[in-house]
């Protein structure tokens, strides 16, 4: 069983950044890929990044390559997101997630547990 918790959500003006953080529970984390997605107002859960087990590979959605960088830290069983150059439809609330498996995917549907999600919202 894996807990995963978001935090570094918040308010910021198109244009900067924000790192979001996700700490993971359980003995599995450094063999379980990772990944964000994210869920807008009115649509649908959308893929954002994945990272597999050991952080090797890495996978980004179109809308979102060039902008934003997932890592982890094993040590600390935690994944992060780092994303700059906001737009004002980045806003969405954010979710990590686990896979069962060490090859990462932006397939929201192969993953197994997930967050609770952080709020991030980017003004114009």
């Amino acid at each position: 069983q894996v807990q995963l918790v978001e935090s570094g959500g918040g308010l910021v003006q198109a244009g900067g950044s924000l790192r979001l953080s996700c700490l993971a529970s359980g003995r599995t984390f450094s063999s379980n890929a990772m990944g964000w997605f994210r869920r807008a107002p009115g649509k649908e859960r959308e893929s954002v990044a994945a990272i597999s087990w050991s952080g090797g590979n890495t996978y980004y959605a179109d809308s979102v390559k060039g902008r934003f960088t997932i890592s982890r830290d094993n040590a600390k069983n935690t994944v992060y997101l780092q994303m700059n150059s906001l737009k004002p439809e980045d806003t969405a609330v954010y979710y990590c997630a686990a896979r069962q498996y060490h090859s990462g995917t932006l397939d929201q549907h192969e993953y197994n547990y997930w967050g609770q999600g952080t709020q991030v919202t980017v003004s114009s």
